[in-house]
């Protein structure tokens, strides 16, 4: 089996490397966190001293990290792209800009190979190993490192170099249109005369189903607006989108609703706390409770 390595054992990478080491996988692993490493380390995983380290140690080298500038500091500054010895693959799972992906490629030793692989599943897919993932890059390298991301969740093979994060801003785009959408929905209905748990109900049995209303709707009810991905991150995304919007050539009035629902949030109760602050604005201009009573075990949880 190929020896991995892995960078970034946060929320999403940490639950991802320990189904790559239950999976009989031997991992070197890396995070400036030392506890997110420690419990690697205490699952199997073997301890890098630094991201340049573990890339020297392996023949095939995950990562998964917060942003785009995280990403650059890793590979290009502290060294790592540097010192992956030829032969081996660099598998890129952050959500990543497509020029900083394809610029880092042409970069990288001889005998490197490049592929991007952002995913989509929220921590409970990173637990279960069902998340989505988005792969792009050449169909040799795809064909080789393709039973190492199945142990991870369904893969779609998405095109070149770059389509894996294309792919995955676009579900996102869609994602967050959803999500802006759910509260105005919700208020809409509970201001006349609708209860929130019918509201919900017919949302799922019917043409205004979606995994947001399925799968992020709880995190209202429960008043916590899943603190596991920040508006911060949500803005990052719309960022990265707002990029790729460059090249179509007309306006996408939803998407750009959708940005300036989320900017909204980020100004009204600041960029560190969950996604679904985007439905709590319309709570608090409308003067409704999306309270619900219910079993709402927090999805990264389950």
């Amino acid at each position: 089996m190929e020896h991995i390595g892995f960078i970034g054992l946060g929320t999403m990478g940490g639950p991802m490397c320990a189904n790559l080491l239950a999976a009989g996988y031997r991992v070197t692993a890396f995070d400036v966190d030392t506890h997110a490493l420690d419990r690697q380390v205490e699952q199997g995983a073997a301890r890098a001293s630094s991201a340049a380290d573990a890339a020297a140690r392996v023949d095939v080298l995950l990562t998964s990290l917060p942003r785009p500038d995280h990403v650059e500091a890793v590979m290009a500054d502290a060294g790592a792209l540097a010192a992956l010895p030829s032969g081996s693959v660099w598998i890129d799972l952050t959500t990543n800009r497509v020029e900083l992906v394809r610029a880092l490629a042409a970069d990288a030793p001889d005998g490197v190979e490049v592929v991007d692989c952002p995913v989509t599943g929220a921590v409970d897919g990173a637990r279960n190993a069902t998340l989505t993932l988005f792969l792009g890059g050449p169909t040799d390298v795809v064909a080789r490192i393709k039973p190492i991301v199945d142990n991870l969740g369904t893969v779609i093979s998405c095109g070149g170099l770059g389509t894996g994060n294309v792919v995955k801003l676009v579900t996102n785009q869609l994602w967050f249109i959803h999500a802006a959408a759910l509260g105005e929905g919700f208020a809409l209905g509970m201001a006349n005369g609708v209860d929130i748990g019918v509201l919900w109900d017919a949302m799922k049995e019917s043409v205004a189903d979606s995994f947001v209303a399925r799968h992020d709707a709880p995190s209202v009810f429960a008043g916590h607006y899943d603190p596991s991905f920040p508006l911060d991150l949500c803005l990052k995304d719309l960022g990265l989108i707002r990029d790729l919007q460059q090249g179509v050539g007309t306006e996408l009035p939803l998407t750009d609703a959708a940005h300036l629902a989320f900017a909204a949030a980020g100004e009204a109760y600041g960029l560190d706390v969950g996604e679904m602050h985007v439905a709590k604005r319309l709570e608090d201009a409308t003067g409704l409770s999306f309270r619900l009573d219910g079993n709402w075990t927090p999805h990264w949880e389950k």
